[in-house]
């Protein structure tokens, strides 16, 4: 799924996954930009006990959490090069190896992918992987900036007044001006 921060990918996302026959199974998130690389790893795959300092029980990762489900990759373009290897293996394998583990274990899981990066650029200048790039790129999603979908800023206004007015105490719901409806 491609398009600008803040567009709307991460719910591009849910409804993928809500309009599937994976909608009873979970649906995770992991944004790729916001853990450190040590920490992504574990995220992901888990670990077994006594893998590394710290890992004082067996902890499954986010593909084996998800079985039967959907994972999205928020921000996979800023995945670390070392990450995408192994991202790769287990697109290709359909499994995953809890870090400090010595078997595989299956894996049945869709993934979601996004960025706000031009991965095919990106691929140009060797900062993403091309195998992985073609792997994550089925099908591509763009969404475009609301500037571009204006005809769905009036539902979005009400939206939020909705969703503000229900979070403050007040007599009666604000509405929005025919002025304001009028930009």
């Amino acid at each position: 799924i491609l398009g600008d921060t803040g567009v709307g990918k991460e719910v591009m996302a849910e409804q993928v996954h809500r309009r599937s026959p994976r909608t009873s199974k979970p649906f995770l998130r992991l944004n790729c930009a916001a853990l450190s690389e040590s920490l992504l790893e574990s995220e992901l795959f888990g670990h077994e006990r006594g893998a590394f300092t710290g890992a004082h029980q067996v902890k499954a990762g986010l593909l084996e959490t998800a079985q039967g489900g959907t994972v999205f990759l928020d921000e996979i373009g800023e995945l670390p090069m070392t990450m995408q290897v192994k991202l790769l293996r287990v697109l290709e394998e359909r499994q995953v190896w809890r870090v400090g583990g010595v078997r595989p274990r299956p894996i049945d899981v869709r993934f979601v992918a996004a960025t706000n990066r031009d991965l095919a650029e990106e691929v140009s200048f060797g900062r993403f992987r091309k195998d992985l790039y073609f792997r994550l790129n089925a099908i591509t999603l763009q969404v475009p900036p609301l500037r571009e979908r204006k005809a769905e800023i009036r539902a979005l206004a009400e939206r939020f007044l909705e969703l503000g007015s229900r979070a403050t105490p007040q007599a009666s719901r604000p509405a929005l001006s025919p002025e304001a409806i009028a930009q």
